[in-house]
């Protein structure tokens, strides 16, 4: 969810109009109108708890958006909802209010289990909602967490078990917890799937009908989904799965061109990095994302930027989450000013004042091109989003144009824009950390077999039937050679023990019977 403080402000510049235009603030002039972005339905027109309102004022948030004021009076209702708003429109807000509202009216009696499950695609994702969660509930009495991978098993588990309110989850964990039945499922009244379509592009569908198959069927719960797009996979879930939901769309479309200018540079492979480097010097950029397709050509643009005097930084789904955490964390505050990433990554991206998005690999999904785009111009801002399309990706060109309804505008760039190459030659950082975590993993795995390694047992002879009538097999081997040595060696005399001599009595001497005491 994006901070609407300024657009509200401006909101209210406009319906009074009584400043003068010296005194107002200058980021103003950025803003798109708010009437394109904002309604005049205000949240307290909504029947709300008192909690809720305050969490909502902490936000700033007082106006709604175009999603939240067509969603809020049926999923408030109780009704299932599957909503199409672009991303950075507010629909996190849509059901955050629609949960702690419902989870508030319950008795505390009937709030033994978990009763709220929202499932997201990525951790970063999941950690941005849990964030704005945190900041809405923070009057209620409400226990939320965040169940995701890559963090401490146990503790988790241990939340689950002292009991919470709200989980927001990734699939894969929560689906281990369930298995183990850590977490209770039957207790779930309110079921969120947010960014739907990414979930099914990420292979989560199995995960996915498990996961709905486990919980209370769908009558007795209410339901939502959320995505920037609603593809036949989602609307298919939503039958199987929704009782009726009411589809509420807000034209993607249009919501992403408003504020967004959108350039085409066709450029060949080997000089894309040349004419990267130059944009980055023509342009007048605050804050730069940029995506690729591959993990590996985010290893290598990072690097590359680095090595040309940029403050780049990568980030893709294999990286440690404590570092994800702290790359997203350092974009959002704005120490880290160029980011390179993956579509995996750009689910979980929501972050302020993003001026330029920089497609330097055209997705191969051309659903994938509306949402590196949405990271910008978010909150009725303006941005820009520049596409490089070289000979390897251009083939994707077509279906996006299809998809858009519509031509990407074209600009060729002159020869003064090419800057070139200063770095060093590129060396993969992925394979050094990869072999030092497959070296890690080898040590560890050798100190286990060495700390339960059995003790090896005294060989025995073996011995056959008829062995002693000389009617066993050939010894063979080791065995041929001691049996071997035994029959060249004399046999020995065997020893016959003597009896120790009595000694007899001197004379006049008594012999006295012996007694067992």
């Amino acid at each position: 969810m994006a901070n609407f403080d300024a657009a509200f402000s401006r909101k209210k510049k406009l319906e009074n109009d009584h400043l003068p235009n010296g005194n107002q603030d200058p980021t103003m002039n950025q803003r798109a109108q708010a009437p394109n972005f904002l309604t005049e339905t205000r949240f307290e027109e909504f029947d709300l708890p008192p909690q809720v309102r305050s969490g909502l004022g902490d936000a700033g948030f007082i106006y709604c958006t175009p999603i939240q004021a067509q969603t809020l009076p049926v999923s408030l209702a109780g009704r299932d909802v599957a909503g199409q708003a672009q991303t950075g429109t507010g629909k996190t807000a849509v059901f955050l209010v629609t949960i702690l509202t419902r989870l508030l009216s319950l008795p505390q009696q009937m709030r033994d289990h978990p009763s709220a499950l929202i499932v997201a695609p990525t951790r970063e994702l999941s950690r941005q909602i849990y964030e704005e969660a945190k900041i809405l509930s923070q009057h209620t009495d409400l226990r939320l967490t965040q169940i995701v991978g890559g963090i401490d098993y146990q503790r988790q588990a241990e939340i689950l078990r002292h009991g919470v309110d709200v989980i927001i989850c990734t699939p894969g964990r929560i689906i281990d917890y369930l298995k183990q039945g850590i977490f209770k499922a039957e207790g779930i009244r309110i079921l969120v799937i947010d960014e739907a379509d990414r979930l099914f592009d990420l292979g989560f569908t199995k995960d996915m009908r498990f996961l709905l198959r486990k919980l209370p069927h769908y009558e007795k719960r209410q339901s939502m989904i959320f995505s920037a797009t609603l593809s036949y996979r989602v609307m298919e879930l939503t039958y199987e799965y929704m009782n009726l939901p009411e589809f509420i769309s807000v034209t993607p479309d249009q919501i992403t061109v408003e504020g967004i200018d959108q350039v085409m540079f066709h450029v060949g492979r080997e000089k894309k990095l040349s004419l990267l480097l130059g944009l980055l010097k023509r342009e007048d950029w605050s804050r730069v994302l940029i995506f690729v397709n591959t993990k590996v050509a985010v290893d290598w643009l990072t690097q590359k930027l680095k090595g040309n005097g940029w403050p780049a930084e990568g980030i893709t789904g294999d990286l440690p989450q404590r570092k994800r955490f702290s790359l997203m964390e350092g974009f959002k505050n704005g120490r880290i000013k160029i980011l390179v990433a993956t579509d995996v990554a750009s689910r979980g991206i929501h972050v302020e004042d993003i001026s330029h998005i920089v497609n330097y690999d055209l997705p191969q999904d051309s659903e994938n091109y509306v949402h590196r785009i949405g990271r910008t111009a978010r909150a009725g801002k303006s941005g820009k989003a520049l596409s490089l399309a070289c000979e390897e990706y251009v083939f994707h060109l077509e279906p996006l144009e299809e998809m858009l309804d519509y031509k990407i505008p074209v600009v060729w760039p002159e020869d003064d824009w090419f800057v070139e190459d200063r770095s060093k030659p590129y060396v993969s950082q992925r394979n050094a950390r990869l072999r030092r975590s497959a070296q890690r993993k080898g040590r560890k795995q050798n100190k286990q077999k060495t700390a339960h390694r059995p003790k090896p047992e005294k060989a025995r002879e073996r011995s056959f039937p008829g062995a002693f009538f000389g009617f066993g097999p050939e010894p063979v081997g080791a065995e041929a050679s001691k049996s071997s040595k035994r029959m060249e060696e004399p046999p020995k005399k065997r020893k016959r023990r003597s009896s120790p001599k009595k000694k007899r009595p001197a004379s006049g001497e008594s012999v006295s019977p012996s007694t067992d005491e």
